[in-house]
């Protein structure tokens, strides 16, 4: 009795289209607002750690100077507020989903040598023009205080009374 319950609709499933998706064939068509994953393009980031700050989850951490980004996928809730607030753009929320790994563990890009050695060289240069600026500053001081004693003794030479 039960079968003849479903024979319509079995024989009228047989003639249709089919409803599901061929998805190894053809790639799945994810909707228009649908979450997906953070990319990052790491030799464009320049590590200010703003990503970081606006996590609500923590899922991510900025080390500047190994030019390391880090992203524990489980903690990440994929609301986008990273790739909102990133200065340079580098970071974007892509349709999809990553490939399911056998342990939990967080996705660490590092950048390449060349923008290592790039930031590197630029760190240098910014610290000597500070030690330079602050080698400017302090002969300016020490001249500004010269010149101040100089005007304090020509001051009370002028004061002193003449005896003759």
């Amino acid at each position: 009795m039960a079968i003849m319950q479903f024979a319509p609709t079995a024989l009228k499933n047989m003639f249709k289209k089919p409803v599901t998706t061929s998805y190894p064939a053809e790639p799945a068509v994810y909707p228009e607002r649908s979450r997906g994953h953070i990319e990052i393009s790491v030799d464009d980031c320049i590590s200010c750690g703003m990503c970081v700050r606006v996590c609500p989850c923590g899922a991510l951490e900025v080390d500047r100077n190994k030019g390391t980004w880090t992203i524990d996928r489980f903690n990440c809730i994929v609301c986008g507020y990273c790739a909102e607030k990133c200065p340079k753009k580098c970071l974007s929320v892509v349709p999809g989903y990553q490939e399911p790994g056998g342990e939990k563990v967080a996705a660490t890009y590092t950048k390449s040598p060349e923008v290592l050695a790039a930031e590197e060289a630029k760190r240098k240069e910014a610290a000597e023009k500070a030690a330079a600026a602050m080698a400017a500053k302090k002969a300016a001081e020490a001249a500004k205080a010269a010149e101040a004693a100089k005007a304090a003794e020509a001051a009370s030479a002028a004061e002193a009374p003449k005896t003759e």
